[in-house]
């Protein structure tokens, strides 16, 4: 770190967390235990810096790089960065990070007991991003969503030290739901950056060609691919919501609002009559909060 000074470390690590405000869901919302979202922003610091290396998608001005001991001339190599950051993560668990994202997130892991699985596996998510841009079957797609999208709710079962092996399973089709209704609204964004994550077979299935994707509105070959991938991901949130049924309280809320924005977000998708292509189809807080009534209830 020597040379960074002392602003640079700190705007590296408000800069990551500030993009908090911009995500689907809340990522601590006031209404939990203050330990709790101390815990969970630090989770999110991780995670957020994570896909902004694999995303191309640091701060400009190489601070990041610097603090990970990786030189100006390998900062925009996103394997080297991802190399350089879990070399870094390695020490939360036995010596002392460089990162500040890292050293904030070092006392949630000692604090809850966590293990690096979970950490490993959203670095290597984002490297096969890297070596990887097209998925041949489902199957293929949800082996990545066990990388890269499993793992944030098995930390936040971790956080609140309620895991449980039938928790982390419920817990698990709700986060590869998430993770495919993401990819639905993002399709252009994706092809953009070279990635498809709508499966080949499905495609072909479907009469559709990347070219099709890449258009400002969707024909009906590409609508009618959206509503049976749509479909797949609503399939998911509702074998996994019985997850909040099976915990209490303020979690119970979280849980429930992780669901609901899930299904908020399928149900755009169809309001917009499939046709993701122009912009991620968002939904509204009145649907939002619809959503969680209805998950609360148990009725979704």
């Amino acid at each position: 770190m020597t040379g960074t000074g002392t602003a640079r470390p700190l705007d590296a690590e408000r800069g990551t967390l500030d993009k908090a405000a911009g995500e689907n869901f809340p990522v601590a919302p006031f209404f939990l235990p203050r330990a709790w979202r101390t815990d969970l922003m630090a989770v999110y610091g991780f995670a957020r810096l994570v896909d902004d290396i694999g995303d191309g998608d640091l701060a400009p001005g190489g601070a990041d790089a610097r603090l990970l001991g990786v030189s100006p001339r390998d900062a925009e190599d996103r394997l080297v960065l991802l190399d350089a950051f879990e070399a870094d993560l390695r020490r939360v668990f036995d010596a002392t990070p460089r990162h500040p994202l890292l050293r904030r997130l070092q006392p949630t892991v000692r604090r809850c007991a966590l293990t690096p699985e979970p950490f490993l596996g959203l670095i290597a998510a984002n490297r096969q991003d890297q070596l990887v841009g097209r998925y041949e079957t489902y199957d293929d797609l949800l082996a990545y969503c066990e990388l890269s999208a499993n793992p944030v709710g098995r930390l936040v079962l971790g956080v609140t030290g309620t895991s449980t092996p039938e928790r982390i399973r419920r817990s698990d089709m709700i986060c590869t739901a998430l993770q495919i209704v993401e990819h639905l609204q993002d399709v252009a964004e994706d092809l953009g950056r070279d990635r498809v994550y709508l499966p080949a077979t499905d495609m072909k299935r479907f009469h559709v060609q990347e070219a099709d994707l890449a258009t400002k509105s969707a024909g009906a070959s590409v609508r009618a691919l959206i509503a049976y991938e749509a479909q797949r991901a609503r399939d998911l949130l509702n074998e996994g919501a019985p997850l909040v049924g099976s915990v209490h309280g303020r979690l119970k809320l979280l849980l429930a609002g992780f669901v609901a924005g899930g299904r908020a977000a399928v149900h755009a998708i169809a309001s917009a009559e499939y046709d993701v292509l122009p912009g991620p189809p968002k939904p509204g807080k009145l649907r939002l909060l619809r959503e969680v009534g209805v998950t609360l209830r148990g009725e979704g």
